[in-house]
């Protein structure tokens, strides 16, 4: 069934034509400073993701015992280490928004978004095939952000390829419902995917809900919502039990 996912996107990534990123991506509703720090509310609300990701990787080194077998915890460790750098990548493009930044906001979402799909491939599919997929999956995020950025010094920028790794993933945690699980909790999973939809609702409606008092952004809040889908791995993770097979 990922397999045919897999190819069901490679197909369409290839028959949709190039989609550009927007002129106006980089010009955010809310351009407020505050304590001699631009654009406060899109910077400072990247701190969640730093805060969870640290949580994160405190939890697997102190629990190894939570998981069936401990390699389990390698896919997660990249999507921990992964939310750390999206704070440190986000918080550094929204000092200055440009694609140059941008580039470093990007790849360490990718991390995350990969590190989930080989997670699921572990405990879902094969443990072997989760962990030798992972680097692969890494390389795979990384490279869509490289490909895209490339196309915008080129000229001719093209969305195509880092919008099919954000799809892939969802769509590969989503096909996990229907796939045996090895541990409890499949459904949060799903939660999981409905934080980042709202977090991609919200980027999208930025300004008209800046307009509404002027008192928090669209984007603003999304990276809140990103902050949320990051607590919900987390806390699935803790209350999680194994299933006897």
């Amino acid at each position: 069934m990922i397999v045919g996912v897999t190819i069901l996107l490679a197909l369409g990534v290839m028959l949709v034509p190039r989609v550009a990123q927007p002129a106006w991506y980089h010009d955010f509703a809310d351009k407020r400073g505050l304590l001699g720090i631009p654009n406060f509310g899109d910077v400072a609300s990247n701190i969640p993701f730093a805060i969870l990701g640290v949580l994160g990787l405190v939890f697997l080194l102190q629990h190894r015992e939570r998981f069936v077998d401990r390699r389990e915890q390698w896919p997660y460790l990249a999507v921990f280490v992964g939310l750390v750098l999206t704070c440190v990548g986000s918080s550094y493009y929204h000092l200055a928004p440009d694609n140059a930044r941008l580039l470093w906001d990007r790849i360490p979402m990718t991390i995350v978004f990969m590190g989930m799909v080989a997670s699921v491939i572990a405990e879902r599919i094969s443990l072997k095939a989760g962990l030798v997929a992972l680097p692969f999956l890494l390389a795979l995020g990384v490279l869509s952000v490289l490909q895209w950025y490339r196309s915008e010094l080129l000229g001719a920028g093209d969305l195509r390829f880092y919008a099919s790794v954000q799809i892939y993933a969802g769509a590969i945690l989503l096909v996990a419902l229907l796939l045996r699980p090895k541990y409890t909790r499949s459904s949060d999973l799903a939660i999981v995917v409905g934080w980042y939809v709202v977090a991609k609702l919200l980027e999208s409606f930025d300004k008209p809900i800046f307009s509404v008092g002027h008192i928090v952004s669209g984007h603003t809040l999304k990276h809140l919502a990103g902050a949320a889908a990051g607590f919900w791995i987390l806390r699935m993770l803790q209350r999680r039990e194994p299933i006897a097979l």
